[in-house]
Formats: structure tokens, C-alpha cells, sequence
């Protein structure tokens, strides 16, 4: 060690402290870079076994715990591959949700990986999600490898799996293009460790690298508030690595580093490049897909995050009903922050000429008093709750101030309740439905704004009391209002098309042979 940083640490109050600052900033400024192990997104269609692959790959029952059998959460996890050669890879795979409401999550998986596995079922072919999964593969500009599952059922038709390939312009090898497929059952574990091969030799071409000697830097994968234990966030090491004792920033958020879990959720004394790792003890809840830092002191963290928060002026947005419009204020609450961004996306999607949800609040964690108090009384407010919990005495509150508490484990249910609700508070408008129209004869008389006509039913029918439409040359010029009817010099309740009739008609327009009186109701919808 150099001789003047010697003398300098020993005169220091804090001798540890100074040999490791020495020891920090030489590794920082000697590059060892060495091989990086890929980080994988495993995208697909929604129920084309993406998560069974993992799960056969982790030995572990995943798709069990997912609810609805569906995936909608963003994960990584980490395994180790032996290939045929004998050499042992390690790769960190990224799960994303198949449901369309997942969008933002799938993109983001594909921007943090450097491989993308893209799943299309044997039975079905290339789908909606299919082409959404690839888009977000061909956005982040990452090389991909097609794993065509489920060749195990008897409906699975590889050819024909194959040609919806190619006509959705994903050309394989073999097939007038280079791109590597292959066939797999995830449920059996057919032709995965070929898969897996493929990954290897894809990562080994790419030639990733890392500096390990690097303080850590990475992105934010996803984020959890829990009552008791406080915030948490897993994010994915792109460069570095990360011990404890040192502190994490990211934008609006900081962290110290007292543990650090792998992806087995185990204590582990430091983690390096491609690791997916998850720190409790977070500030404020971090952005999902945010670049996370290593810094020495809780200053340089704290300063970090407030530098790199984005700081938006918000403009209170009008929350009063007009006679043609309805506001819904919406609190969002959502296990996990990538759930609260899908959630918000979709009830996004559900305003219409009508009917307007306004956000006023998306948070995560479970629904509890101060989202009642949030509401502010509104009993036009609903909170959704997806996957998160109704502390105790909550609903019972929210019935008190009349505010709407709706919740599932299954986005797409509560995206179901909401149109129900939207259907329910629909302004109703009044249109004017025709049924009956006729066609001046002749007119008999007229006094203070009085006229008896003759006229004879065009089409449906004309009833006493009715109000019509009073039209001539096809432009409609007044209204006026039926006060008497006769057919036959009887008096009538109505009459029908085809039929000769007298009636008297209330208008302040004068009405002439050849205008044509149109009967409505007016009708609320």
C-alpha cells in the first residue's frame, strides 16, 4: 500500500475506515472485467406455459401459486446450467405477465435482459400477446430464440406452428431465416437443457462482460410495501457488485445495504452482475425500472435520490360532473408497484364520452383507513384493490362515507366490476326516438297558434298527446304538440299507417300541405 496513504490512515480517527476508502477507490480504478452470465425475459401469449418453463427449470410450482393460474407479477430468478459440454452456466431469467394488461412489465423485462426466449404454444400458434412480446423484443433490439411448448399434447401441430411463425415474420432457422428455435415440453421437460444450450451459446457469442470490482449499479424489477416489515425492491445487477454496509439510490428512493437476498430469498454477504437481489429498508417506495446505485454514505444516497427524482407539477384536474359527463375518482392499491402500473393502464382504458375515472391516488400496500380518508367523503370514489389485503375495520368505515371498496386477485375481474360500475353511473340522455310520421293534406283551420289539419300515416304511428317534429322539404322547422286526433269523425287514440286522419296541433310554426309531421318520444339512455 502506498506509503503516504499509510501514514495518512494512522493518523486517521477511523483507521478501518480509511483502508477501506483506499481499498474502495483502487478497485474502482483497476478494471477486471470478465465474463457477464445473460439475463433472460421468458415473453409469450398468456397461458402458453412460459412460467411452467421456469418452473420446470427451478424444480419449483410457480404456476400453483399464480392467481388464476396466470402470471402477473414481474420475477427473476437465477439457476445454473450444465451443458452438454460439462461447463456450468449461470443465467437469470425474467418472467413476465402474459395478459394484456401487462404491457408496460413485458417492455420493461425485454429492455433489462440481453436474451429473449419467446414462448408460442404448439396448439394455438402466434397470438395477440405473441405480437405484443415480440414488438417489445424488437424495441429493446435483443437477440431472441423461439421455444414452440406444449409439443406434448395431442392437438400440437409443429408445422403448422412453424408457418404461423412465418407469417407473423418470424423466420426460424431452416425456414428462410436465423433464428434458433426449438421444440419443448415444459411440462415434461422435453428439449429444455436444448433450450438452455441455445442460451449459452447465445450469451457466448454476444461476449457479455462485467467489472465486478465496480460499485453495483442495476435496474428496479419491482417493489413491495409490507405493514410490518416495510419496503422492499428486487433489482437486477447490470454492472458491479454490491456488498453490505454500503448505501443504494435510485430516483426518489434510498436504502442502506444491512442484508442483501439472492432469488432463493437467502441471506447472502454480496451479489455481482446479473444476480437478481431484493433489500428491505427502502425510504419511499422506488420506481419500477429505474437505475439503482451503490454509494458509500447515506448522504451521497439521499442526495442521489432526491437529483434524481422527477419532479412534475401536477394541475388539479376537474373532478365535477357536467350534465353529460360523470367523474369516477379511483384509488388504486396493488401488491407490487409493476401491479399498480398494469392496474392503472387498464382503468385508463375504461373512460369513455361518458364516464371518466380520475386517479387521485396509486399506492401500494393494503387498503386501509387513510385511502377512506383520501376519498375526502366523495361517495362517488372507488378504491380497487388488486392482490392486497382490507385492513380490519376498514370496509365497514368505507360503508359508513358511502365510498365503493372493489378487489381480485385477477386483474381482469376488476377491470369486469369497474364496466359494471361505469354501466350503472352512465349519464342518461335523452334522444328522440321516432315511431310514426305523416304527411299534411290539406289545412282546415288556425287560431292562436291552434291548427287543424288533414293528414294521412306514412309510417308507424301517430298517437293522441304525442310531441313531433314538424318537417318541410326534409329540414325539420318546429315542434309541435298533438291535442286532438279523429279518423272517420270519431275520435281516436291513435292511428295507424296507411290511414286518413283530422287532428288539431298545438305549434307556433305554420304548418302547410306537403310538410310532413314526424312523431317521437323522447327516450333516456
Amino acid at each position: 500500500m502506498n506509503r503516504i496513504v499509510i501514514e495518512s490512515c494512522a493518523l486517521a480517527k477511523d483507521t478501518k475506515k480509511c483502508y477501506s476508502q483506499f481499498s474502495l477507490k483502487t478497485a474502482m480504478t483497476t478494471s477486471r472485467t470478465t465474463e457477464r452470465p445473460p439475463v433472460v425475459v421468458v415473453l409469450g401469449h398468456v397461458d402458453h406455459g412460459k412460467s411452467s418453463l421456469l418452473d420446470f427449470i427451478r424444480k419449483t410450482n410457480i404456476v400453483a401459486g399464480e392467481a388464476g393460474g396466470i402470471t402477473q407479477h414481474t420475477a427473476a430468478y437465477e439457476v445454473i446450467h450444465t451443458t452438454k459440454a460439462g461447463d456450468e452456466k449461470r443465467i437469470t431469467f425474467i418472467d413476465t405477465p402474459g395478459h394484456s394488461a401487462f404491457q408496460a412489465q413485458r417492455e420493461r423485462g425485454a429492455s433489462l435482459a440481453d436474451i429473449a426466449i419467446l414462448v408460442v404454444s404448439a396448439e394455438d400458434g402466434v397470438k395477440a400477446q405473441t405480437k405484443e412480446a415480440l414488438k417489445a423484443i424488437i424495441a429493446s433490439n435483443i437477440p431472441y430464440i423461439v421455444a414452440i411448448n406444449k409439443i406434448d399434447l395431442p392437438a400440437a401441430n409443429i408445422e403448422t406452428t412453424l408457418n404461423s411463425l412465418a407469417e407473423n415474420e418470424i423466420y426460424v432457422e431452416g425456414r428462410g431465416g436465423s433464428i434458433s428455435y426449438a421444440p419443448i415440453s415444459a411440462k415434461r421437460g422435453d428439449g429444455v437443457p436444448e433450450l438452455l444450450d441455445l442460451v449459452a451459446l447465445m450469451a457466448e457469442l454476444q461476449e457479455l462482460s462485467g467489472d465486478a470490482s465496480l460499485p453495483a449499479e442495476g435496474i428496479i424489477v419491482e417493489a413491495h410495501r409490507d405493514p410490518q416489515k416495510g419496503i422492499s425492491a428486487t433489482f437486477i445487477i447490470k454492472n458491479g457488485s454490491l456488498t453490505k454496509g454500503t448505501y443504494l439510490g435510485t430516483a426518489g428512493a434510498w436504502t442502506p445495504v444491512r442484508a442483501i437476498a439472492d432469488s432463493t430469498g437467502a441471506n447472502v454477504e454480496s451479489a455481482t452482475f446479473s444476480s437478481p437481489v431484493t433489500i428491505l429498508g427502502w425510504n419511499a417506495l422506488p420506481r419500477t425500472g429505474a437505475t439503482v446505485k451503490v454509494y458509500d454514505s447515506k448522504k451521497e444516497a439521499e442526495s442521489a435520490a432526491m437529483l434524481s427524482e422527477k419532479r412534475e407539477i401536477s394541475v388539479p384536474e376537474q373532478l365535477e360532473d357536467t350534465n353529460d359527463m360523470t367523474i369516477i375518482p379511483i384509488i388504486l392499491k396493488a401488491d407490487v408497484a409493476g401491479s399498480l402500473d398494469a392496474l392503472a393502464h387498464e382503468v385508463a382504458k375504461l373512460s369513455d364520452d361518458r364516464v371518466s375515472f380520475k386517479i387521485i391516488l396509486k399506492d401500494v400496500g393494503a387498503v386501509g383507513e387513510n385511502d377512506i380518508k383520501r376519498a375526502g367523503g366523495d361517495n362517488r370514489t372507488i378504491i380497487v384493490g388488486f392482490n392486497t389485503k382490507i385492513e380490519n375495520g376498514v370496509r365497514e368505515l368505507a360503508e359508513r362515507v358511502g365510498v365503493t371498496i372493489e378487489t381480485d386477485t385477477i386483474i381482469y375481474k376488476l377491470t369486469e366490476k369497474l364496466e359494471a360500475l361505469r354501466a350503472v353511473r352512465r349519464p342518461k340522455r335523452m334522444v328522440e326516438e321516432q315511431h310514426g310520421t305523416a304527411k299534411v293534406l290539406k289545412l282546415f283551420a288556425a287560431a292562436h297558434n291552434k291548427q287543424v289539419i288533414g293528414a294521412r300515416v306514412e309510417e308507424g304511428t301517430i298517437n293522441n298527446g304525442d310531441t313531433v317534429n314538424i318537417v318541410r322539404r326534409g329540414e325539420a322547422i318546429g315542434k309541435g304538440k298533438v291535442l286532438e286526433l279523429q279518423q272517420s269523425k270519431q275520435k281516436a287514440s291513435s292511428v295507424e299507417q296507411g290511414s286518413e286522419f283530422g287532428t288539431k296541433i298545438e305549434s307556433t310554426i305554420e304548418i302547410a300541405a306537403g310538410d310532413q309531421i314526424v312523431a317521437f318520444s323522447n327516450i333516456a339512455r
